[in-house]
């Protein structure tokens, strides 16, 4: 069948933005250091207090995400609703999904940025101590060093409260030595760092975790992938929401490039759900490492892959489907009631909507029906974990 010109259009917008086979993203890993990985993503002493894992919260079901809209870490019993009934602790933010973290190219991590290898050099909350030059390794030491993450609270935690860089070194020696403990993961992790047993330490840990991640999340081709390089065709909605996420949408303004995701920091006026990172139902984003007030309630562009199966969304999870998320990206007003908002409330949403004037999103208009096409369209953006796990 002949190509339309609706479709030539849409191709060309995709690789004038960015999309390369996925292939291009795949990084190097070391096969013997991911099948240690997988067991240590999937094991409980690298939660300090023993009562969670890495998988507990990053499940295929929801696109490696929890279903949540605030993660349940440390004490969580059962995913999904269930885990919100479990004694869970509960953190500031959504959890996000693993999908191309580590490949080529993709060097910013967490929502806000507070792993970010753009410059060519880690900056992290490790300041000049930071234990690698490889983002993701320096990335997957931050979690089991979190409260309520994987380190519950408690009178026997609470030194760990300040998350100064001597405490989280305690945190990270005392896993090494369990994990020297456990012969089953022990055994192969020295045959794939080369070391012996008695040297092994966190950093060849968060090797292999990392490694595990780079093989496990990497980047599968989708529907999209095969309508742009192998002329596999879309459906009438699927093509028209790909026309407005590149066009009068303006979502490839930030949601470009290999990863869909510029990887950079934006800020869209979400409302907040839950207690908020800096407190009181406020989340300030990307201004808590950098103070720069240009930066206050912006977060890094989330990837866009598996987007349909990771609801709820936003940094905080406040928008229940991905419709009325991409509706907050518009028309934020029509997602908040501001007559439930005390002033100081108010004022808060105003803030927030002042900073997104900046954004590309500002007052661009779209139908439900349009939006109805482009979720239709980020459908096209699915793909399934290969079946060997």
């Amino acid at each position: 069948m002949a190509e339309t010109m609706r479709e030539a259009v849409l191709r060309k917008a995709a690789l004038e933005n960015g999309l390369r086979p996925v292939e291009e993203s795949w990084p190097e890993f070391e096969p013997e250091k991911a099948e240690v990985g997988k067991m240590l993503f999937e094991s409980e002493l690298l939660s300090f207090t023993r009562n969670v894992s890495c998988r507990n919260c990053h499940l295929d079901e929801f696109g490696s995400a929890d279903g949540l809209p605030l993660g349940h870490g440390a004490g969580g019993v059962g995913k999904g609703v269930e885990r919100m009934k479990s004694p869970a602790g509960v953190l500031s933010r959504n959890t996000l999904a693993l999908w191309g973290r580590g490949g080529v190219g993709f060097d910013v991590f967490f929502w806000d940025g507070r792993v970010d290898a753009s410059s060519g050099d880690v900056r992290s909350q490790f300041g000049t101590m930071a234990p690698s030059d490889d983002p993701l390794v320096v990335t997957v030491h931050l979690p089991p060093v979190e409260f309520r993450e994987m380190i519950g609270e408690s009178d026997a935690t609470e030194w760990l409260r300040q998350g100064d860089v001597g405490a989280a070194a305690r945190v990270h020696t005392e896993i090494a030595r369990r994990i020297r403990e456990t012969p089953e993961i022990a055994e192969p992790l020295v045959v794939a760092s080369g070391l012996e047993v008695g040297d092994l330490t966190y950093l060849q840990i968060a090797q292999a975790l990392s490694a595990f991640i780079r093989s496990e999340f990497r980047l599968r081709e989708t529907r999209f992938h095969r309508f742009v390089f192998e002329d596999e065709p879309l459906t009438e909605r699927e093509l028209a929401g790909g026309l407005l996420f590149y066009g009068r949408g303006q979502c490839a303004a930030c949601h470009t490039g290999t990863y869909f995701s510029d990887l950079e920091f934006h800020a869209i006026p979400f409302g907040q759900f839950g207690f908020g990172f800096n407190g009181f139902g406020i989340d300030y984003g990307r201004y808590n490492f950098t103070q720069d007030p240009q930066d206050r309630y912006a977060f890094r562009t989330p990837p866009l892959y598996n987007v349909t199966k990771t609801a709820p969304y936003s940094h905080s999870g406040v928008e229940p489907d991905l419709a009325a998320a991409i509706r907050a990206h518009v028309d934020p007003l029509a997602e908040i009631d501001t007559s439930s908002l005390s002033a100081l409330d108010r004022a808060e949403v105003y803030q927030k909507i002042a900073r997104w004037s900046l954004e590309p999103s500002y007052a661009v208009e779209l139908s439900d029906s349009e939006i109805a096409e482009l979720v239709a369209f980020l459908a096209a953006l699915e793909f399934d974990p290969e079946p060997a796990r």
